[in-house]
């Protein structure tokens, strides 16, 4: 648990590489914390989906909320934790990795367009994917893939509108030349005797 609270108490902890963060429970208490700037990098280093953490005393299941960076050190300057009840369903976005490529742009002149790159679904923790694979090898000009053809297993819910576009191929957008107005000779010498 984190006493240091405020500007000056995260300055404090981060000059001695500790990372300010909150703990937010699942049965709705917050709770301030520290974690060393070392543990967290490897904690995330690690790509796993859930953490055991020590918070006001007890051990804790917990999921990233939300990580911030620095813009320009692109240190950790903060992070939330959420913690998950193992044996209740969760709502989490998870990554979607695009496989192949497809024929629209490979041999149909097309552009891929990627309106979601995550979906939503509802899940127990345990069974948190890493991602899901999306093969988009067969899609043509013109077609497109929408969240509800993603084939999930049954210990998956999907939360994303199934009607929301994932990716799209299009026409290449055609550059045009602009018309270019030649103005009378009239005009010009109107617009100057108007002066």
């Amino acid at each position: 648990k984190r006493e240091n609270l405020g500007k000056l108490g995260t300055k404090i902890l981060r000059n001695s590489n500790k990372i300010p963060g909150v703990y937010y429970s699942y049965d709705s208490s917050n709770i301030p914390f520290q974690i060393d700037e070392l543990e967290m990098r490897n904690a995330i280093q690690s790509q796993a989906n859930i953490f055991t953490v020590e918070v006001g005393g007890k051990e804790q299941n917990v999921i990233f909320k939300s990580v911030q960076y620095h813009p320009v050190t692109e240190k950790i300057i903060h992070i939330d934790l959420y913690g998950v009840d193992m044996t209740k369903v969760i709502s989490i976005k998870i990554p979607i990795m695009f496989i192949g490529t497809a024929i629209g742009v490979q041999s149909q002149g097309g552009v891929l367009i990627t309106s979601l790159n995550e979906i939503e679904i509802l899940c127990l923790p345990s069974d948190i994917p890493d991602n899901f694979e999306l093969d988009i090898s067969e899609l043509e000009l013109g077609s497109n893939i929408q969240a509800g053809e993603i084939k999930l297993d049954d210990k998956f819910k999907l939360v994303t509108a199934e009607d929301s576009t994932i990716v799209t191929i299009t026409h290449a957008a055609k550059e045009e030349e602009p018309e270019i107005i030649e103005e009378d000779e009239e005009g010009v010498e109107g617009e100057e005797g108007e002066e």
